[in-house]
C-alpha cells in the first residue's frame, strides 16, 4: 500500500491498541497516540517534496480503514488517526484527506449514526475536519496518470478490523441454545416451588413465554436460511446480468453515436446552408457574381442587391440560435445523467443576526 517501511504496520498497531481497549472515547486514542509519539511519523524528512510524499502517502492509508468494510469501532480510530495526522503534519499549505465522490454518501451514514449513537467526541472531531476543509474530494479514489500501464494493487483487508459477516450465527450457536434450555427449565421448576400448586406455577408468575428457546432457535434458522437464499439469488443475478448488460452498454453506445452523429449532421446542414455576407469592399464583386448567372436581370439595382444581401444576414442568425437551442438541449440531456452527491459546506456560524434598519430622515 505504501512505499515507507513499517508505516502500515505502525497504524495498524494503533488501531489494533485501540480496538483492544474496547471503547470509542476520543481521550482513550490521545493517551494511546501519545504514548506511541506518534506525531514523530512525520520527522526525519528535511525537503519540502518529500515531505508532501510522505503525508499524502499516510493520509491515503490511513482514510482506507475509514470507509467499510471496517468494523464500526475500527472506523471511529480511523477517524481519530486522519484528525491526529492532519493537525501534525509538516507541510504548508496542509495535505488534505482524499475522499471520492462515490464514498461521500457513506461517510454521511457513518456521522449520522454517530449522532444517534451519541458519541459526541466522534462527531466533534468530524465536524472539526469539515470546518477545516481537511477533505478534498475528487472524482476518483485514486489520482489517474494518463497513459501510463500500472497495475492496480487491491487492497488487503485485515481481518480483525472486519466487521463480522454474520453476527446471529456467532452470537446464537448449539451451545448457547442448550444453556439457554437448561436456563429455562430451571427457571420453571422455581416457580412451581415458589407457587402454591406444586405441579404448575401462577399465572402471576408467567413473565416469560414457554417456548421462548424453541421459538429462538426457529428464527434463527429461517435466518440461516434467508441469508443462504440471498447469497445465491446475489451470485445468479450477477451471472446473469453480465450479459446483457454488456448487449446494453453496446446498444446504448450505438444509440449515442447515431444521435451524436445526426445532431453533427444537422449543426454542418444549417451552418453550410447559410450564405455568408460579402465584406464591404467586395460588394461590387457579388453583383456581378450575381449577374453573371444565367437566367439573372442585369438591370438590378445596388439597393436591391443590398436588400437581397441581409436575408441571408437574418437567415444565418436565425439559424446560429436554433445551434445554441440544441447545443443547450444536449448539455441539458448529458447532465441529466450525471448524478453526483450534493456536499453542503459547514459554517461556523450558523444564526443569523438580523439588524434593524435606519430610517431616512426626511
Amino acid at each position: 500500500m505504501s512505499s515507507v517501511p513499517g508505516l502500515q504496520a505502525d497504524c495498524e498497531e494503533l488501531l489494533g491498541a485501540f480496538q483492544e481497549a474496547d471503547t470509542v472515547r476520543f481521550e482513550r486514542f490521545a493517551e494511546l497516540w501519545r504514548e506511541r509519539r506518534f506525531h514523530t511519523i512525520f520527522y526525519g524528512r528535511i525537503r519540502a517534496l518529500e515531505r508532501n510524499k510522505l503525508t499524502k502517502k499516510t493520509l491515503e492509508l490511513a482514510q482506507q480503514y475509514f470507509l467499510p468494510p471496517y468494523a464500526f469501532q475500527i472506523r471511529v480510530g480511523a477517524l481519530y488517526l486522519l484528525y491526529g495526522l492532519y493537525s501534525t503534519q509538516l507541510c504548508q499549505p496542509k495535505q488534505k484527506i482524499r475522499i471520492a465522490l462515490k464514498d461521500w454518501p457513506e461517510i454521511h451514514r457513518f456521522q449520522q449514526d454517530l449522532i444517534n449513537s451519541q458519541h459526541y467526541d466522534a462527531a466533534y472531531i468530524f465536524r472539526m475536519l469539515r470546518l477545516a476543509r481537511a477533505f478534498h474530494f475528487t472524482a476518483m479514489p485514486k489520482l489517474l496518470n494518463y497513459r501510463t500501464k500500472k497495475k492496480i494493487q487491491e487492497n488487503e483487508f485485515k481481518e480483525e478490523f472486519k466487521e463480522p459477516s454474520n453476527r446471529v450465527n456467532s452470537l446464537i450457536t448449539n451451545d448457547v441454545l442448550e444453556e439457554l434450555m437448561n436456563i429455562h427449565d430451571h427457571y420453571q421448576k422455581m416457580k412451581c416451588v415458589i407457587s402454591a400448586d406444586k405441579s404448575q406455577p401462577d399465572k402471576a408468575l408467567s413473565l416469560i413465554k414457554d417456548d421462548f428457546v424453541a421459538t429462538l432457535k426457529d428464527i434463527t434458522l429461517e435466518h440461516q436460511e434467508w441469508q443462504q437464499n440471498r447469497t445465491k439469488l446475489f451470485l445468479n443475478a450477477e451471472e446473469t446480468d453480465e450479459m446483457p448488460n454488456k448487449k446494453e452498454e453496446g446498444n446504448l453506445l450505438e444509440s449515442e453515436g447515431s444521435e451524436r452523429a445526426n445532431a453533427l449532421a444537422r449543426i454542418k446542414y444549417k451552418s453550410y446552408s447559410a450564405v455568408a455576407e460579402a465584406s464591404k469592399s467586395r460588394r461590387h464583386r457579388q453583383v456581378k457574381l450575381e449577374s453573371s448567372e444565367p437566367g439573372s436581370n442585369y438591370g438590378k439595382s445596388p439597393s436591391r442587391s443590398k436588400k437581397t444581401s441581409r436575408r441571408p444576414q437574418l437567415a444565418r442568425k436565425r439559424d446560429s440560435s436554433e445551434i445554441k437551442g440544441d447545443m443547450q438541449v444536449a448539455k441539458e440531456t448529458v447532465t441529466q445523467h450525471i448524478g453526483m452527491p450534493i456536499i453542503t459546506e459547514e459554517n461556523s456560524d450558523e444564526e443569523e443576526v438580523s439588524l434593524p434598519k435606519r430610517k431616512r430622515r426626511c
